[in-house]
């Protein structure tokens, strides 16, 4: 590999050939601001905040589109990235940005998680001289998982680029041209009214507050001082390691038991975990895909347990709707779990039940009001909250998260293997699947149950297996645009699976719309996908119980309620059907 020497602030480096002034910065262990660059996704130069004197180049550069060079007579090239020149130009920026910004920074949900602000505080910028406290909102809130007010866009299309570039979608973009310019969808139509499919990922990616989720907090909250309800909670896998990462813990720290223990502070009547749903997943799927296998059903079977996905697979490719398995997603089969077999054992009429989920997911909130996810005129879930959601109301409650001890579920539902654990990662769902039924249909047990081969952050991973001469070819992606190319290379033969999981979020749920916050300059240095995915592989891997048709409690739950995997109660209470949406929804008049 050929490589070019560069000078950062007298720092010699070596970078690969192709690399820019800003990579090479980072391999120097020095930090440029950035606004709109995010590594393989957004290098477009437009928020200016990156610029840096190259010795020899006219002018400043933007350092993340402009390339490293050896000069003419071998010379390492020299950059300088913190001169008065720069800082003033930087600060000149900034100022200039906040006099088109609504500065109401003490309400926006983003304060002090603001990448705008963290750096209007680093170049001293006085706000009350530039900032636009009378900039009107320019709200757009017809969506049912997000918010958007361009009055606090600094159009660094940051969301333009992951909408289009990771998820394939596309459906928002710059509109207007000049002073005029604003992001929105085509024509300027509301955002429910386009093909959206929820994922949330522009609101991750977002540096300030003009994209956040919809807060359904305040349900939360009614419900837990609502005499009449029993409220009961459940997280899924992976908000256990993203959690701590809202209260100053390392990326990646497993806080199951603080996090259980917060619920319980917050007033929950029962905590119980999605996990345990997610090992009932794996009994109703891995028995579905045993049974279109035996008796020819329909194939590939794909996985159905990220909405987002579901979505996209919906209204981007409805003729692989027959494919998706009929399961729901684990918080529905929580959901409906929690409003019949726990609503019996207890003897509460499921009317008086609400039932919350902690999601690393805005598509999530999508998914509770699908009619297709309740029964008897209720839905299976009633508010479904993001990790960052939650993390308001444990400080809105004043709990000291980090000094909380560490507590364990409520029984019925609150028991899980590590295969459901492993569910928030990319892979994870295929190997906890691959776990069970490769038991229950060759009858050997595994004494390794780990399937290394569809674990990791690749766009497509491929494996065959062979239960007792039963090829089965499986793969797994994540990211819309990777799940597109994949169903492509189906649809024209290229490829022929037996088996497929889909995530809608690049990573899995780990790197869900939902979750938290983490400024650009640690997007582009770290890979959140790895880290936040180890945290569950290593508490899979310390586990005695790592087989969901092992887990004691759905064995109890099937011996006495449900009878049997795929029987006629798991149909009526854990499988569902989906809509090919050949037009766009309409939006619901005023």
């Amino acid at each position: 590999m050929n490589t070019v020497k560069v000078k950062v602030n007298g720092i010699l480096v070596e970078v690969p050939q192709g690399s820019t002034v800003l990579d090479a910065a980072t391999a120097a262990g020095v930090r440029i601001p950035t606004l709109c660059y995010l590594k393989d996704i957004n290098a477009i130069g437009a928020c200016r905040m990156c610029l840096c004197e190259v010795k020899g180049a006219r002018g400043l550069v933007t350092s993340c589109v402009y390339p490293v060079a050896e000069n003419r007579d071998g010379t390492p090239m020299e950059v300088f990235t913190n001169t008065p020149r720069l800082r003033a130009a930087r600060k000149q920026t900034l100022e200039l940005l906040l006099s088109n910004h609504r500065t109401d920074c003490l309400s926006c949900v983003r304060s002090t998680d603001c990448e705008l602000q963290a750096l209007c505080q680093e170049y001293g910028v006085d706000m009350h001289r530039f900032g636009n406290d009378r900039k009107e909102p320019e709200i757009d809130d017809s969506a049912i998982h997000l918010i958007r007010d361009n009055s606090k866009c600094i159009l660094c299309r940051r969301c333009v680029a992951v909408c289009k570039n990771l998820q394939y979608t596309g459906v928002i973009g710059p509109n207007e041209r000049g002073y005029d310019t604003h992001i929105g969808s085509p024509f300027d139509v509301p955002l429910a009214a386009t093909a959206c499919i929820h994922c949330g990922q522009c609101i991750a990616v977002c540096p300030t507050g003009a994209l956040t989720e919809r807060d359904d907090t305040q349900k939360v909250w009614d419900a837990l001082n609502d005499p009449g309800k029993h409220v009961v909670v459940a997280p899924a896998p992976s908000v256990r390691a993203q959690l701590g990462e809202e209260f100053g813990m390392p990326i990646g720290t497993n806080v199951e038991g603080k996090l259980i223990a917060a619920l319980r502070r917050l007033g929950f009547d029962k905590v119980f975990d999605v996990d345990n749903a997610a090992d009932l997943t794996i009994m109703e799927e891995g028995t579905e895909l045993i049974h279109r296998l035996k008796n020819g059903g329909k194939l590939p079977m794909i996985t159905s347990c990220s909405p987002g996905w579901v979505k996209f697979c919906e209204t981007y490719y409805p003729e692989f709707v027959d494919n998706l398995s009929t399961c729901k997603s684990p918080q529905g089969m929580y959901g409906a779990m929690v409003k019949t077999y726990y609503a019996q054992k207890m003897g509460i009429d499921p009317k008086d039940i609400c039932c919350v989920s902690i999601m690393p997911c805005t598509a999530k909130k999508f998914e509770v009001a699908r009619p297709e996810l309740g029964r008897d005129g209720y839905q299976d879930v009633d508010v479904s909250l993001t990790t960052r959601e939650l993390a308001r109301m444990i400080r809105l409650a004043g709990i000291d998260f980090n000094a909380l001890p560490d507590e364990q579920c409520d029984p019925f539902l609150g028991m899980a293997s590590g295969a459901g654990h492993i569910f928030g990662a990319t892979g994870g769902v295929m190997e906890a699947a691959l776990r069970s039924v490769y038991e229950i249909v060759t009858g050997k047990v595994l004494t390794k149950p780990e399937f290394h081969e569809v674990r990791g952050v690749e766009a497509i991973k491929e494996a065959e297996y062979d239960l007792d001469g039963i090829k089965v070819k499986v793969a797994v992606t994540s990211g819309l645009s990777n799940a597109a190319k994949l169903l492509d290379m189906v649809k024209s033969g290229e490829k022929d699976y037996t088996f497929i999981e889909v995530m809608a979020c690049p990573g899995g749920c780990v790197n869900g719309g939902g979750q938290p916050h983490q400024p650009g300059y640690i997007r582009n240095t770290h890979d959140l996908r790895a880290e936040r995915a180890k945290a569950l592989y290593n508490e899979d891997a310390g586990m005695t119980l790592r087989k969901s048709h092992e887990n004691p409690e759905i064995k109890e739950l099937y011996d006495t309620f449900l009878k049997e995997p795929g029987g006629h109660l798991s149909h009526e209470l854990l499988h569902t059907n989906y809509t090919k949406r050949t037009v766009y929804p309409k939006i619901p008049k005023a």
